[in-house]
């Protein structure tokens, strides 16, 4: 499908954050419900609540902030982080506070951003680390 539309790394870098949040989202999302079915679960009702474990505001927001604490981060993906949190996106979040809708929202910008700019290696990664991190919190974050 990504033969189909080019977009160039100069265009993908002047996107807006919200732009890339959206990308970083439905990227993540389906990675997460790959993940779960690989994992065994498929009856619909189970998958539906394991996968709001993982793509909750609260689960990403958690994560990239272990993410940031760890260093495993390269200095433009924080500056993306900090675009995407920064984004005024004109909605409140129904069961999130502000800050950590905006950290998700950063979060979503990052694998967003290196998914349209082809680093599929690298979205892989993050979300495998942020797999780890919510399905083991105590044992991701003391490393």
């Amino acid at each position: 499908m990504s033969d189909l539309y080019t977009l160039r790394d100069m265009d993908v870098k002047q996107l807006n954050a919200l732009a890339l949040a959206y990308m970083g989202d439905a990227v993540y999302e389906q990675s997460i419900r790959e993940h779960l079915l690989r994992s065994g679960r498929v009856k619909p009702n189970t998958l539906h609540k394991a996968a709001t474990q993982y793509v909750s505001a609260k689960a990403q927001a958690a994560s990239v902030k272990m993410m940031q604490l760890e260093g495993f981060l390269s200095d433009e993906e924080e500056a993306v982080l900090r675009r995407g949190r920064n984004a005024k996106s004109g909605s409140v979040p129904k069961n999130t506070d502000v800050v950590t809708y905006n950290y998700s929202s950063g979060f979503e910008a990052v694998i967003g951003y290196l998914y349209l700019l082809g680093r599929h290696d690298r979205v892989g990664e993050i979300i495998r680390k942020t797999v780890t991190f919510i399905e083991n919190p105590k044992e991701e974050g003391t490393s």
